[in-house]
């Protein structure tokens, strides 16, 4: 296939296994159920070519900067008005590094596909098919696998993350966990079967945007029928606000308003104002239907309650189990802090970001009878 002059990278082979079976699973499921004509599935040996290139193009360097693009594995019969290459460039590192600054904006991909049997970058594209092989090169050495959104107004979802020799699966059946919040369904791409999709895409976007600052943040979540999480929040709030409900104003546009260009843009302003101040000290409360009633606000044990002593933990990837551990274990005061609330607040969820990049979403499981922890940043990559 590709001309490779780098030495083969070994986590690419034990990767294309495993992706080429999420998508054959996935594509044969979208053709029994008459969706629009899904994307071709490559074979294994294409995934892992694709993954080899674009590793050892993550550690180039082109005029000092790491390069950042996005792969498609795709025909050029698949797409609409894509740009095309007179020549088709090799799939090789040197050539993606020189021609990643033309794809570094979100949406835009390179678009691979054999050819006179080679691999090759035959052109680029912000059309895709439904579950394309996505490929993102996100920092040097750290490489996550989605797939297109199987409609329209879906989103990618993650399928691996491969960081060095570490590989990361994402396990799509952590849906059929008991409690399962409606954000984790989304993140998995499974919102399709749930009700209201739109309130968990509002969430994931706060969730990315809170994660993309880097300076760590807590954002709880409360009932809009109930003022019971004040028991849980010190008195006076210093940063209490008369309600701020401009995204919940957006939300509740018509699909065609929400459709325009226009209405993106002022939804993602609001949602990177509610997210920007999560990272003051003390939490960010916003109601389920994401009105904003304050931020700096500080976690107290409710009045009466017990101190949570053990949280369940888990991560929807693949070999990963389920761990009882002490809330200290997760981190530091935002994550024991959440911890309580929800143990206290069992109608609310809170979300924690690090300013390593973790992410941990907590809520109440009933049939557990215990916080559920789910560490999540895989999915949000």
């Amino acid at each position: 296939m590709a001309s490779i002059t780098e030495p083969a990278y070994p986590a690419a082979r034990r990767a294309a296994a495993n992706v080429h079976r999420h998508l054959q699973e996935h594509i044969a499921s979208a053709l029994l159920e008459a969706r629009k004509k899904p994307a071709a599935l490559p074979d294994p040996e294409i995934i892992e070519s694709v993954i080899d290139a674009a590793f050892w193009s993550s550690l180039r360097r082109e005029e000092e900067r790491t390069p950042i693009l996005s792969l498609a594995i795709v025909a050029p019969d698949q797409v609409e008005n894509p740009i095309r290459f007179e020549r088709p460039l090799p799939l090789a590192s040197q050539a993606l590094t020189r021609v990643a600054p033309a794809v570094e904006r979100p949406g835009i991909h390179l678009a691979v596909w054999p050819a006179s049997g080679d691999l090759v970058v035959w052109g680029a594209t912000r059309h895709l098919p439904p579950l394309c092989f996505v490929l993102e090169v996100i920092a040097p050495g750290l490489l996550v696998v989605k797939q297109s959104p199987g409609e329209p107004t879906g989103k990618y979802v993650n399928i691996a993350v491969l960081q060095g020799e570490e590989i990361k699966i994402v396990d799509q059946h952590a849906a059929t966990v008991p409690d399962c919040p409606d954000l984790l369904l989304s993140l998995l791409g499974l919102e399709s079967h749930y009700e209201p999709a739109g309130s968990v895409n509002v969430l994931i976007q706060l969730a990315v945007s809170m994660r993309a600052h880097g300076r760590g943040g807590l954002l709880l979540v409360v009932p809009s029928s109930s003022d019971n999480w004040l028991e849980s929040i010190v008195q006076p709030i210093l940063y209490s606000v008369a309600p701020f409900s401009a995204l919940e104003r957006l939300m509740q546009a018509d699909e065609g308003e929400q459709s325009r260009r226009s209405w993106q843009d002022e939804l993602r302003r609001a949602v990177d104002l509610i997210a920007g101040v999560t990272a003051v000290d003390g939490a960010t409360v916003i109601t389920d239907t994401y009105e904003m009633l304050a931020f700096g606000a500080k976690i107290v044990r409710r009045k009466g309650s017990q101190q949570v002593l053990r949280v369940m933990l888990t991560e929807p990837i693949e070999g990963s189990e389920p761990m009882i551990v002490e809330p200290t274990q997760l981190g530091g005061t935002r994550h024991l802090s959440s911890a309580q609330f929800v143990y206290d607040q069992r109608d609310a969820i809170a979300l924690v970001a690090s300013q390593d990049g973790r992410f941990t979403v907590f809520a109440w499981s009933p049939c557990d009878d215990i916080v559920h922890a789910h560490r999540i940043e895989t999915l949000l990559l």
